[in-house]
């Protein structure tokens, strides 16, 4: 079972996951262990999948070929979109694997635009996220996530698309929510990656524990002045014992 949301940013892009991987024959779950769910391809490709691993292992191998063919150079978003999409639905057909049994979020660099891409689990079809509707998330988490990024846009972004800073911020906190209060199969380490401009180019990178420290203390910070609205706005109750003046 997976949880990964993703948002487009005004500056890059961000995509994060949890780390749990659930055996068993997709009807009755076994077992459940850690794994890295986030693939980074030539620093450059940032992959997060939900569904078959089988199928998330070929795809990934779709796009280090596409890669090292130089697909990213001088096409669209939604032409490397395309090309990815295309590719492995055929290499899936080669087994003839169904239908709903794996999508995809994909991040990569088009020149000096950054894209986000939902391959959808229904048909792996490619959307291109956009200024319109920058964030996503996939999963059996998903009617957590989605709830939860639907409170982080209507509080922190009603102005519109944010940064890589915000988002790292908004993803980080979304994850988490899903992590304590999923049924099961979505757990931590949360791991998030950004496309971003380091030296003046977009690339890719996963952030560490120093990284996220910050984010956080902010989050900690969100949960502080919330629990103080709360003791703030408390109706005061004249004590039923008190004596009346005369």
């Amino acid at each position: 079972m997976t949880s990964i949301v993703g948002v487009y940013c005004e500056d890059g892009v961000v995509i994060g996951t949890d780390s749990s991987t659930t055996f068993g024959d997709g009807i009755t779950p076994t077992i459940e262990q850690p794994s890295e769910k986030l693939k980074i391809i030539g620093d450059r490709i940032i992959i997060a999948g939900t569904g078959q691993v089988g199928l998330g292992q070929r795809f990934i191998s779709v796009v280090q070929k596409e890669h090292e063919g130089r697909v990213l150079e001088g096409k669209s978003g939604l032409e490397v979109a395309k090309i990815f999409s295309r590719k492995a639905i055929d290499d899936f057909l080669e087994t003839h694997a169904p239908a709903n049994s794996y999508g995809a979020l994909v991040a990569y660099p088009t020149g000096s635009k950054s894209n986000l891409c939902e391959f959808a689990v229904k048909d792996f079809q490619p959307e291109m996220k956009n200024e319109n509707i920058w964030y996503v998330s996939m999963g059996s988490a998903r009617f957590i996530t989605d709830t939860f990024l639907a409170f982080i846009r209507e509080v922190f972004w009603n102005n519109g698309i944010p940064n890589v800073n915000d988002a790292i911020f908004a993803v980080y906190w979304t994850l988490q929510h899903a992590v304590a209060i999923n049924p099961g199969g979505v757990n931590d380490p949360i791991r998030i990656a950004v496309l971003d401009k380091t030296s003046g180019k977009l690339r890719a990178r996963i952030l560490d524990d120093e990284d996220l420290f910050e984010h956080q203390e902010n989050i900690d910070e969100c949960k502080h002045v919330l629990r103080e609205l709360q003791d703030k706005h408390q109706p005061e109750h004249e004590s039923s014992h008190s004596i009346p003046e005369v």
